[in-house]
């Protein structure tokens, strides 16, 4: 790791120290990573020693590590239904943890359609906020002078909603921003936002994304850095941009905000920053009159630096649509967290979006790792234990005892209650910090459609699918095959289905298809039908009907590639451009969903369930 930088004035002293600081504690965390983690599992064992479901697995009293293993099982989601709903529905005894559970936090993975609901604790607020504190230090060592301006960020929160218990559940990343670590955080030169914290936590996405790029644009010259939390995001604020850049100018012109934004709170700090500069209104409208958008980011903010959002996983699919806006500015991935836990930064933040690494940082959670495989095929599928008994026959791997270029699923054991708990990653170790590994995230485990924060697997679509070839049934024409694919080549992606038919002497009226589309969409994930609905992070799902035989070529390219005919199945997600271009290449007709899915905010999920 490069040294970091002297401080050029006393004023910074305390800033460059508590940098100094943060690096030194990734230091000592990594080189130390097993004894760290020996402790850090301790220390949750004894916290929660009394609760309840460590004593129906015997480990009362127990803190090391062999007996953890031997006793507690490795479980998935379902495995803690009950004692969730237990605990969403006022039970308050220690079921889970031994400190108050003071939140859900809500998955973007999803339990029988409906968003799953991670306990959490307090303190975890502390860890999350540990976690940020060491990203700029990091970053300050490739990129200087970050000190010296703002950062463009578009954040937003999300509904939330409360158990009949009255806990509040809501997205990780509301709660964070609604907490008083991130609305009372200390000032930092290095952590200076263009937007106030009024905008992001307007909950009227519209008038939330119209203020933050009016204070993004006002404030053009002063930003050094943009970015949001995934890729998708960025995209849409660009492409909301082009929508709305009219009202902007118009608004930066006057130093006027335009009616449309209502919000009083959002106004008055938007109002404490505008004031009437026609000049840089004629400079965006004359950069966003012209024919093409091709690096409009560098163009509108031109001394920015770098744009930070995740590319990793499906955001990958974003990363050539970003290189357009930006001219191929640095796209950085500087973190990896989940509901159920942060879990590591990128101590190589200026590499490239392939080569993206996150070292897991052995005080946040306890980790342990499951080796698994892949599949050969077209599908690229992985192949994870499902029961007990599989994963008994393959042992856990702790974290300092990971092997270098093997894949595994991430286990977790956290603060807040969750012990042994299969998070769904799959990580591949890449390399070595000191002692500790540095893991590139490959996949999310079963998700096979994703086009924002939503996530598809392959048994709920095949569910969606059933009920929506209800509609064919009186035209005698069935269903022969399907695959799909997350199309994002415009703004909003949205989700296509290929379809084979066979035919029948009746033909389908459009509108029939139509209703199969919005059908698809009512049986589909909370996550999507929100983004769909109250986001519009995801347009109307398309239905392309498809030539006869033309799952027949399908197969015949995977065999031309290698797949083995016994061991063939259509792949219910494809991404291969060659794959995609034979299927478009035969289809007969296309139909979307004529409207939006029912969604409403809140949770029905705990009621009438024991």
């Amino acid at each position: 790791m490069p040294e970091a930088p002297k401080c050029p004035l006393s004023t910074e002293r305390g800033v460059c120290d508590k940098n100094k600081k943060a690096l030194q504690f990734i230091e000592d965390v990594t080189s130390n990573a097993d004894e760290v983690q020996k402790r850090v599992l301790s220390e949750i064992l004894s916290r929660n020693s009394h609760v309840e479901y460590l004593h129906r697995y015997g480990l009362e009293g127990r803190t090391d590590r062999e007996t953890f293993k031997k006793l507690l099982p490795v479980i998935t989601y379902e495995d803690l239904h009950h004692d969730i709903h237990r605990i969403a529905n006022g039970d308050t005894s220690p079921i889970l943890s031994g400190h108050p559970i003071s939140e859900f936090l809500t998955s973007s993975g999803t339990s029988a359609g409906e968003r799953k609901l991670m306990p959490t604790i307090q303190e975890e607020l502390e860890r999350r906020s540990l976690l940020y504190s060491l990203l700029m230090p990091v970053m300050n060592q490739f990129v200087p002078g970050l000190d010296k301006g703002k950062g463009m960020y578009f954040l937003f929160v999300k509904s939330e909603a409360k158990t009949p218990g009255g806990l509040v559940a809501r997205p990780v990343l509301t709660s964070y921003y609604k907490s008083r670590h991130f609305k009372n955080r200390p000032y930092d030169p290095f952590n200076v936002y263009t937007s106030p914290n009024e905008t992001i936590l307007c909950p009227d996405s519209y008038q939330s994304m119209y203020s933050q790029l009016l204070c993004g644009l006002y404030q053009n010259k002063e930003v050094l850095r943009v970015g949001a939390v995934f890729a998708s995001g960025f995209i849409r604020a660009i492409r909301f941009l082009e929508k709305n850049w009219t009202h902007l100018c118009n608004d930066i012109r006057a130093g006027t905000l335009d009616p449309q934004i209502t919000d009083t709170s959002v106004r008055e700090a938007v109002m404490k920053i505008l004031k009437p500069n026609p000049k840089l209104a004629d400079f965006i409208q004359g950069e966003c009159g012209k024919d093409s958008w091709q690096g409009i980011i560098t163009r509108l903010w031109p001394n920015t630096k770098y744009i930070d959002v995740i590319v990793t996983g499906t955001m990958s699919q974003y990363i050539p649509t970003l290189d357009y806006y930006s001219n191929g500015l640095p796209l950085v991935c500087t973190m990896y967290a989940s509901s159920e836990c942060y879990f590591g930064l990128n101590l190589n933040p200026l590499c490239k979006p392939s080569e993206v690494s996150y070292t897991l940082i052995p005080t946040m959670a306890y980790f342990e790792f499951l080796p698994v495989h892949r599949n050969n095929g077209v599908s690229n599928s992985i192949s994870i234990p499902n029961s007990l008994n599989e994963i008994e026959q393959q042992d856990l791997v702790d974290l300092a005892h990971v092997k270098l270029g093997q894949e595994y699923e991430l286990v977790v054991t956290t603060y807040a209650g969750l012990y042994r708990y299969r998070v769904g990653d799959v990580l591949r170790v890449a390399g070595f910090k000191n002692n500790a590994p540095q893991f590139n995230f490959i996949c999310r485990k079963n998700v096979v459609l994703s086009i924002d924060s939503d996530k598809t697997d392959e048994v709920e679509l095949q569910n969606a699918v059933k009920n929506a070839v209800n509609h064919l049934e009186p035209f005698d024409a069935p269903l022969i095959e399907y695959t799909s694919y997350a199309d994002t080549s415009n703004i909003p992606g949205h989700y296509v289905l290929y379809w084979e038919l066979r035919l029948g002497a009746t033909p389908v009226p459009p509108s029939v298809f139509e209703d199969c589309c919005l059908t698809i969409e009512e049986s589909l994930n909370s996550v999507y039908r929100q983004g769909r609905v109250s986001d519009k992070s995801i347009g109307p799902l398309e239905i392309k009907i498809v030539e006869s035989g033309t799952f027949d070529k399908l197969m015949d390219y995977a065999l031309s590639r290698g797949a083995s005919i016994n061991q063939y199945k259509t792949p219910r997600c494809v991404k291969f451009t060659p794959i995609i271009e034979l299927l478009n290449s035969r289809v007969i007709s296309n139909y979307f969903s004529p409207k939006c899915p029912k969604w409403a905010p809140g949770h029905k999920q705990w009621n009438n369930q024991n």
